[in-house]
């Protein structure tokens, strides 16, 4: 199971993004459902990609096999860059989970 977690700050604003499991993939399965993990991945790399690259936004973030996770500076969540970018990187990964709801769960939550 994917598990994607979207974080708002105190002012309902989105703060930071953390993504961690693997789509669990029956031996029996078509190759559609091992496209799910890479998907889910390939949309949270492209937003981290394009906050440091285009926005120029320096990421508090790690990566690795399985895990990653990405907060941006307070300063920066209102710029409507940062925005569109990571908004739409939530519905990409919402609309996934829609599709395949036994391999990817989304959650929202507000930082403790």
């Amino acid at each position: 199971m994917i598990e994607v977690i979207f974080r708002r700050d105190s002012r309902m604003r989105l703060s930071s993004v953390f993504a961690s499991g693997h789509a669990e993939i029956p031996e029996t399965s078509s190759d559609e459902f091992s496209l799910v993990c890479a998907a889910v991945s390939a949309i949270l790399q492209a937003a981290r990609l394009g906050l440091e690259a285009h926005v120029k936004l320096p990421l508090d973030a790690a990566q690795q096999k399985g895990d990653l996770s990405m907060r941006w500076p307070a300063r920066a969540r209102e710029d409507e860059r940062v925005l569109a970018i990571v908004d739409t990187a939530r519905l990409a990964v919402e609309r996934i989970a829609a599709q395949y709801p036994q391999h990817v769960r989304v959650t929202e939550e507000t930082e403790p």
